[in-house]
């Protein structure tokens, strides 16, 4: 696009919140987009507009939360503005702060050639440093240690002020943990030397980068004029100081998120980040997206309804011009495998009715254990399905065999990987061996490269010959890098190293996958250096990308399959139609985590995620009763049903086991439930709700549907709809309080906001 002319028709296409975000050039913006609101679109173009001004692309920062959003807004910057979209940095925050870390990370005592360890490399470390402290590997299990230390680098907390703390000190002793402190500090002080860092620490150590090189600060923060940041609410600590301190010098920041969509906080995000934004920013433009482009009036209107019981929020009101829709069906088994099995009845009569192909159907769930009962219905049904989130193509044991190999060529201090290959294929060497090498190189300062070099001073006989082999062979790979690029590294690193004969001759089913599963990766190598728009076709470069990779880069979109996902994974996603399993107490919300109410808003904003990635068609299904750890127990329905409200749910009796009694009665007594709540919710906060001073109502003909309305009694509300006329005209309002009301307008006395 090289015209003027051309921007003026992409602009024309918004509405006028989207344009105005995009219109916007100088200073801090918010835009807190609902659901389905146009986001990406709003995001794209302002960058495009940036660079028609003459912004230069390598003056732009855009980071997303995945590879696979950022390369799908390049692509759409690319067909705005041309090629030189290519020069943009933009991706995700762990992709673009490695990029600089391998620029600048010699300031820190890292090579370019640093590792990234994935979560199994980070879990067999804590599971080396356990044993060698001699600690209870089921009180220091490696997830829940890895947990711990990747929330502190989160919150930038580092070993040292961890073990000065008093406070973490006493609460590690109190959970009989008492070497926390100790491993941490082992495990940083060893992926130094190993010349890695975990995830966390591209985020933590850009952070040091920062604080501790001012020069180096300053080179980027002149650089980077303007800095778009998405899905800001799922933002960390360590990543909004980042953002902050790159954003000091031009104050170009511009953020686009939803509060109700922050469902990330067991990962370390933090929802005040957005919540607090105009405190850090006083001078900030703040947009309101609140037109859904994606669900029906019905399924809006009801998530509206869900997300209003949250008390920590941003004020907006989500609406749409989209058709009203069908009802929300509730489907109510008696038990989960019983769910399983009249949601895919459904599935199936949904599919034959609407002509639905497989890939516009989602079944959601809370936690991944409950994908088994549906996978198990859909098998029956010869329905294909996917399950997103599964294990990933490059956590499979073969593909980390070679990217052992490939690390190990490429750092030659990587320790994990070492000890992952140094035996196989099986060259006869043992645990005692490799534990003589890593000591020697830990307690003689060699580091891991060095202690092999000189393995004739501590080993002899033929542990020294296969050894000294090993090592010539590794010297040959590391010297073919520099020569060539990833897909010839690749291809003779899986045949020198004899992966390919191994599972070559390995006539098993498993043998035969993992052989293709090899052929597959090199096939992926080579279209990675194939790639024109890619000018660094290293193996380093190679192996960031792949390191950097989350599941949502990998899923297939054009898979023809039903998915299967946890709500947390359907996070950005859309279908046509959409089932939520398991609409329990203790299971959605979660047991654990509805003890605070801080836990119990996030899970709503959980099910408030789950209900608006549907554009037609929502379903909600729950069992009366549950296997939980091998027992069969009774189950409530989940709270967060009672708070939509009756109108918009199509509550059915749907099991056969329901005698009609029982089902009157299930029925009867979830309507009265639901009233019971409406009306406590009523008094509670119709109380509590007091009218300004200066309240005046406003003439009945302002009433009219979309309108914000402010009552003595109720509170604010949004008229839904109106019927009657003359004396005889009523509103149907949801008001953010006490819910829908139905009031006749002669004596309701509204006062009518015509700003929202």
């Amino acid at each position: 696009m090289n015209s003027q002319h051309s921007m003026e028709q992409y602009l024309a296409t918004l509405n006028e919140p989207q344009r105005q975000a995009v219109e916007h050039i100088e200073g801090p913006l918010m835009v807190i987009a609902g659901a389905g609101s146009g986001k990406t679109r709003v995001l794209t173009l302002r960058i495009a507009r940036l660079m028609e001004l003459g912004v230069e692309p390598f003056q732009i920062l855009a980071l997303t939360f995945t590879n696979k959003a950022a390369g799908e807004m390049r692509e759409r910057i690319e067909r705005i503005v041309g090629t030189e979209a290519r020069s943009l940095w933009m991706g995700t925050f762990h992709s673009v702060f490695a990029k600089i870390l391998r620029i600048e990370g010699e300031r820190l005592g890292y090579s370019r050639d640093f590792t990234i360890y994935d979560t199994d490399d980070s879990h067999s470390l804590i599971r080396s440093i356990v044993k060698e402290l001699n600690l209870d590997d089921k009180l220091y299990r490696p997830a829940y240690v890895h947990g711990r230390i990747s929330l502190l680098k989160n919150s930038l907390i580092s070993y040292r002020e961890y073990l000065s703390n008093p406070i973490f000190l006493a609460e590690d002793e109190a959970a009989q943990r008492p070497h926390m402190g100790t491993i941490y500090k082992m495990y940083q002080e060893r992926c130094f030397k190993a010349n890695a860092m975990d995830f966390d620490d591209l985020l933590f150590n850009t952070n040091i980068l920062f604080r501790d090189h001012l020069d180096v600060l300053n080179k980027y923060q002149h650089r980077f004029q303007f800095i778009m940041v998405d899905e800001f609410q799922d933002t960390n600590l360590a990543q909004y100081w980042i953002i902050r301190k790159l954003a000091n010098v031009h104050r170009n920041i511009g953020v686009v998120g939803d509060d109700a969509q922050s469902i990330y906080a067991f990962r370390g995000a933090d929802i005040r980040n957005i919540l607090n934004f105009q405190k850090d920013y006083s001078e900030a433009v703040v947009v309101r997206l609140e037109q859904n482009y994606r669900s029906t009036q019905v399924i809006v209107e009801a998530a509206n309804e869900v997300i209003a019981h949250n008390q920590h929020q941003l004020p907006k009101r989500v609406w749409t011009s989209n058709p009203r829709g069908e009802l929300i069906k509730v489907i109510e088994a008696w038990s989960d495998n019983e769910e399983a099995r009249l949601v895919v009845d459904d599935l199936q009569e949904q599919k034959f009715k609407k002509q639905l192909s497989n890939k516009e159907i989602a079944i959601l769930y809370r936690t991944n254990a409950q994908s088994r009962a549906f996978e198990e219905a859909l098998r029956r049904a010869g329905i294909k399905y996917r399950i997103i989130g599964g294990i990933s193509f490059y956590q499979r044991k073969e593909i980390k065999d070679i990217l052992a190999y490939l690390r190990l060529a490429l750092n030659p201090n990587d320790e994990e990987a070492f000890k992952r290959i140094v035996n196989f294929p099986k060259r006869g060497l043992g645990d005692v061996t490799v534990d003589k090498v890593l000591i020697v190189a830990r307690t003689e300062g060699l580091g891991l490269w060095g202690a092999l070099k000189q393995a004739n001073r501590y080993l002899k006989g033929n542990t020294l010959s296969v050894l000294e082999e090993f090592t010539v062979m590794m010297e040959a790979f590391r010297l073919m890098i520099q020569e060539r690029d990833a897909y010839e590294v690749a291809t003779e690193v899986v045949r020198r190293s004899g992966l390919l004969k191994e599972y070559y001759e390995d006539k098993s089913v498993e043998g035969i996958v993992r052989y293709e599963n090899i052929q597959e990766f090199l096939n992926g190598v080579q279209a990675f250096v194939q790639d024109p728009n890619r000018e660094d076709k290293s193996l380093s470069a190679f192996l960031q990308e792949v390191a950097l990779l989350t599941s949502a880069d990998e899923a297939d979109d054009d898979q023809e399959a039903v998915s299967l996902m946890t709500v947390h994974g359907a996070k950005g996603l859309e279908f046509r139609q959409v089932y939520v399993a398991g609409m329990e107490e203790e299971l959605f919300p979660s047991y654990i985590s509805s003890a605070t109410l801080e836990d119990l808003e996030e899970e709503r904003r959980l099910f408030y995620v789950a209900m608006t990635r549907a554009k037609e068609r929502l379903t909600l299904s729950f069992a009366r009763k549950r296997y939980i750890y091998g027992k069969l127990m009774e189950r409530t329905p989940s709270r967060f049903l009672q708070e939509i409200s009756p109108i918009y749910l199509d509550w059915r009796g749907t099991s056969p086991y329901n005698s009609r009694a029982y089902r009157e009665e299930s029925d009867t007594g979830l309507a009265d439930a639901i009233r019971q709540y409406k009306q406590n919710q009523s008094a509670i906060k119709s109380a509590t709700y007091r009218p300004p001073a200066d309240f005046q109502p406003s003439d009945i003909h302002l009433v009219v549907e979309g309108a914000r309305v402010e009552h003595k009694k109720f509170g604010y509300g949004t008229v839904l709809s109106l019927e009657g006329s003359g004396d005889e005209k009523k509103a149907v309002i949801d008001f953010e309080e006490v819910g829908q009301k139905t009031l006749l307008l002669k004596f309701a006395k509204l006062r009518v906001h015509t700003n929202k």
